[in-house]
């Protein structure tokens, strides 16, 4: 059995819980450094033929539906259409 005093005993947990709340807050202030990859409206596609939504953000006028194969054009909201009231 190891023999440890109290005083060393308090010591090294205080000493462990500090460490690990140390590399906590190292990990979420690296987090927060990292770029947003958000993805933004002009990435996201709506199919006409299946309503499946997906994201391509290599084309900019017409994309391929992943799931059906369908071409698609990426349509340009209208405020006219929107109805308000």
């Amino acid at each position: 059995m190891i023999r440890l005093e109290f005083s060393w005993a308090v010591a090294l947990y205080l000493s462990i819980c500090l460490g690990v709340l140390i590399l906590y807050w190292a990990f979420f202030e690296k987090v927060k450094s990292l770029p947003n990859r958000s993805v933004s409206d002009r990435n996201v596609w709506h199919c006409a033929i299946c309503t499946y939504f997906y994201i391509d953000s290599r084309h900019s006028d017409i994309s391929v539906c992943p799931r059906c194969g369908s071409y698609n054009k990426k349509q340009i909201a209208d405020p006219e259409k929107e109805v308000t009231g």
